[in-house]
């Protein structure tokens, strides 16, 4: 099979869908790998790193995508690469359709099928949702904390605090794989972490972060009253293929303490605090009722080169399965088939 993966486009998306290693590999099957002259650079690999691992390097995307069979990519498409697929190609990234149905429409009238990266189920597990979550739930701490500094707008607190000080307040809804690196994260910093959750046993994996992490039932009224003394509100709920439900209103966040920062890593499904709204790292930050609001839906493509080893691991096997004839039948990639030829397959989306 011809796999194109093209440069990504998004403002400020530094990855790439796979680094040499992963591309050597896949030669090493017998598919003919085309890569975007470029595609590399912010992740650290040069053109040169593909080619001498047997891809062909190509110069423009109009060139790539005319030639692949399977377009392989980080982010959904933007406008100018829905004029470019076909109802011919198989497109493999994370789509997040739910909070998206503009896209939703383009791709069906395309014709196309897309499996969704986000979606690709093995058990319990979305094994390649799950290294990005993981990213994204260290940033979502490493950047509020830093928010939270009084010259980006924050209430000047240090979450760890020091000697004769109270320490900062990080509430975290979530204990997923996102939240549970949060966690892990915040509580590093010496914070004072409540996380929420339904599950117990994940909440008893948060408890075992360290003495500073609280694990708590995801009842409406405590986190109602969490949220109204958190210095730090992160969202990591998932719905896998759904839209992510608001569990803190804007009354919630308007009693929040001036200048207390929310970083929502569920906002690319929608965002699970009413107030939040997507951004981009061109302008991350918006201020709405004098909280600090943080909502980059790709929060990942800041470390691109970390970001792009580890997606890179995860996607190997599944492009090798995509590239078989049958894969439909396979019950983790049926799981991520989001659109089929033109037709809405994910139920969460019908």
């Amino acid at each position: 099979m011809k796999i194109g993966i093209p440069t990504e486009i998004k403002s400020q998306e530094g990855r790439v869908a796979l680094v040499p290693d992963a591309v050597a590999e896949l030669v090493r099957h017998q598919h003919q790998v085309l890569i975007q002259s470029g595609a590399g650079y912010f992740s650290g690999y040069a053109d040169e790193d593909y080619r001498s691992l047997g891809a062909e390097v190509v110069a423009s995307a109009d060139e790539l995508f005319n030639a692949a069979q399977m377009i392989v990519k980080v982010k959904e498409p933007q406008p100018v690469e829905l004029e470019r697929l076909r109802a011919d190609h198989l497109l493999f990234s994370y789509l997040h359709l739910a909070a998206e149905p503009e896209l939703i429409r383009a791709l069906k009238a395309i014709g196309l099928t897309a499996v969704a990266f986000e979606t690709v189920t093995d058990g319990q597990r979305l094994p390649l949702l799950a290294p990005m979550s993981d990213i994204a739930g260290r940033i979502a701490s490493q950047t509020g904390s830093n928010l939270l500094y009084h010259h980006h707008g924050g209430r000047g607190v240090l979450l760890g605090g020091v000697p004769a000080t109270e320490r900062g307040r990080v509430v975290i809804l979530g204990a997923g794989v996102a939240g549970t690196s949060a966690a892990r994260m915040a509580a590093g910093m010496g914070a004072e972490v409540t996380v929420f959750d339904r599950d117990r046993e994940k909440l008893q994996q948060a408890r075992l972060i360290g003495p500073n992490v609280t694990g708590r039932h995801a009842y409406a009224s405590a986190i109602e009253e969490a949220v109204q003394t958190a210095d730090l509100l992160i969202g990591a709920v998932l719905i896998p293929g759904a839209r992510t439900p608001h569990l803190v209103s804007a009354e919630t966040v308007r009693r929040m303490p001036e200048g207390s920062v929310i970083i929502d890593i569920s906002v690319d499904q929608g965002g699970c605090v009413e107030t939040t709204r997507p951004t981009t790292y061109d302008e991350p930050t918006f201020v709405h009722d004098g909280v600090v609001h943080y909502g980059v839906t790709n929060m990942p493509g800041a470390v691109p080169r970390t970001a792009s080893q580890a997606l890179s691991a995860a996607l190997v096997p599944y492009i090798l399965r995509l590239a078989e004839p049958g894969w439909e039948t396979r019950p983790d990639l049926a799981a991520g088939l989001n659109i089929q030829a033109g037709k809405v397959k994910l139920a969460a989306l019908q």
